[in-house]
């Protein structure tokens, strides 16, 4: 009789192993994905400023959006950063896709009365900073695309039984997914200096 309850602690010992390291891997896989989201998003940010200093040779009158483009920058680098330190918080990402979804809106606002400036538009450096950032933009798009992907595969893991009775014994959090709200914002910011 002592043997078999030694057998039955001892499997239930390594299906609680298990199943913890599965979700474990799960929760890293979908660090992982954000951390390529970071990459790219840095990458972005990092284009802006010089976006924002050619444009600003040519747009002397449009102080105000050039302003509103960097103070929606800066917000969105705070809200990366502060994702960044924990990407299971779900208030943090919330944060990261309002600033996001701002700074798209600046962005495009930026482009729009670009058009008004020919010798903007002819600009060979705003031409290449126009283009990284298209790409850039798409790199994102696929990089939440495996971010939230991953982030579904963990939830999935975490919630189904008996998972699920290890996740809430041992503090496995629900993870929020990196989504853009409005469907207008979900495209990549479209740019065409030619």
């Amino acid at each position: 009789m002592e043997w078999v309850l030694l057998i039955l602690v001892i499997l239930l010992v390594i299906f609680v192993v298990v199943i913890y390291n599965r979700l474990v891997t799960a929760r890293n896989r979908y660090k992982n994905a954000f951390a390529q989201i970071d990459v790219q998003l840095t990458r972005r940010y990092d284009l802006i400023p010089n976006l924002v200093e050619v444009a600003e040779r040519y747009m002397s009158h449009e102080k105000d959006t050039l302003e509103a483009v960097i103070k929606a920058r800066n917000q969105a680098l705070g809200s990366l950063k502060e994702v960044a330190a924990d990407p299971g918080n779900a208030e943090a990402m919330q944060r990261l896709s309002s600033s996001e979804q701002g700074l798209s809106g600046v962005l495009g606002r930026l482009f729009a009365l670009s058009e008004n400036y020919p010798d903007l538009k002819a600009n060979q450096n705003m031409m290449q900073l126009s283009e990284e950032l298209v790409s850039t933009e798409n790199r994102v798009a696929f990089a939440r695309q495996a971010f939230n992907d991953a982030v579904m595969s963990y939830n999935i893991t975490r919630e189904v039984f008996p998972n699920n009775l290890v996740a809430n014994n041992f503090g496995f959090r629900p993870a929020a997914l990196l989504e853009i709200d409005a469907p207008e914002k979900r495209e990549a910011v479209r740019v065409a200096f030619r």
